[in-house]
């Protein structure tokens, strides 16, 4: 397992990004994002609380030949509770998986946080599907990213909250109340935030 180079002092690497509701539309309303990576060149992130509803973990460990069709029911439960997320709008065919840091694919595994890490390849997959895998996990088709200077401009124009990212969050079943439990660690309810940035 590697761990990339420090960020930079005023990098947000291993925080969450919560949608203002002036993002309506688009991949990003209502998301939850959880940085994976905020240098100066730019950032990359995963939306967390996006469920890609049309796919199913174990029919995409078959599509992609990670166990033979007929075998998913021999799956075990940790395989069967990942969940498969829209991450962004960025090359959704690729899948990124985030997990504990229980499981360490030598080169491929890149820690972000203490106990969370960023697995692309296929290895993690098989891991997963034999229960040697991380203890939990998230896999994400597409990514979200800033190029230098975007992500900047687009939180001083109140289009992103930020705050600590908390793993039991990340990997949180129950998404539907992910957005509230993100805003509810900054103490506040999607009623209180205004759509307008504030000009003192």
């Amino acid at each position: 397992m590697k761990r990339a180079d420090p960020p930079p002092p005023t990098s947000l690497e291993g925080q969450f990004l919560i949608a203002m509701p002036s993002l309506r539309e688009g991949p990003f309303a209502r998301s939850v994002v959880y940085l994976c990576a905020h240098r100066e060149d730019g950032a990359m992130g995963l939306i967390i609380n996006h469920r890609a509803d049309e796919i199913d973990f174990t029919q995409l460990l078959v599509q992609l030949d990670v166990v033979p069709d007929g075998q998913e029911i021999r799956l075990p439960s940790r395989a069967e509770a990942v969940k498969v997320l829209r991450g962004g709008p960025v090359e959704t065919g690729r899948g990124f998986v985030l997990h504990t840091a229980d499981y360490g694919g030598a080169d491929s595994t890149v820690k972000i946080a203490d106990n969370v890490c960023l697995t692309a390849t296929i290895d993690i997959l098989r891991a997963i599907a034999r229960g040697t895998g991380p203890a939990h996990a998230v896999l994400a088709l597409g990514y979200a990213g800033w190029s230098s200077g975007q992500l900047e401009n687009e939180i001083l124009a109140n289009g992103w909250l930020t705050c600590p990212a908390d793993p039991e969050l990340i990997f949180d079943e129950d998404l539907a109340h992910k957005y509230h439990k993100a805003l509810a660690k900054l103490g506040v309810h999607e009623a209180m935030l205004s759509s307008d940035a504030g000009h003192a």
